[in-house]
């Protein structure tokens, strides 16, 4: 068991969320599902037998899901990073996970829960880390004007095409 695990608190989507990030990342599934009994039901005002937390994991990474109601809502101050080896890989990830459009910038998306995520090329972090500062404010300038990450154009940014 990991020292660490994100617990995301949603309104009454734990479930339904847990199921759609499972379906999008390889090597995630749902571990476990916990319900509000009778007592529990009564006290919080959810129905009795919906979910109360669900533990998952994505790409082998442990989370919590739970249903504690509308008072919190997420914010772009907490994000999940997802490392992607290869462009087809930055697409599929972003095209189902991307839903307010607005929010999109420099890798950085929001989902139809209202998480945010960064879908970032591992190229990325080997472009930036250059000796030559020339190479890193390419691609810099190149990124800050990209909403999905392009490997291929930061690539290009790097080399001075």
């Amino acid at each position: 068991m990991q020292k660490i695990t994100p617990c995301l608190w949603f309104d009454n989507q734990a479930e339904e969320a847990a199921q759609f990030y499972t379906s999008i990342l390889k090597n995630s599934k749902i571990v476990q599902i916990s319900r509000y009994s009778e007592s529990a039901a009564k006290m919080s005002g959810k129905p009795a037998g919906s979910a109360l937390t669900v533990t998952f994991q994505l790409e082998g990474q442990d989370f919590m899901a739970l249903n504690g109601g509308p008072v919190f809502k997420f914010s772009p101050a907490i994000s999940l990073m997802v490392s992607c080896e290869t462009q087809e890989e930055v697409d599929r990830i972003w095209d189902r996970l991307s839903f307010d459009k607005a929010s999109e910038q420099c890798g950085w998306l929001k989902d139809k829960y209202g998480v945010s995520w960064q879908i970032v090329p591992t190229a990325l972090g080997k472009l930036m880390q250059d000796k030559d500062a020339r190479k890193v404010e390419r691609v810099t300038k190149a990124l800050l004007q990209m909403k999905k990450l392009d490997i291929e154009v930061l690539k290009k940014a790097y080399a001075g095409d």
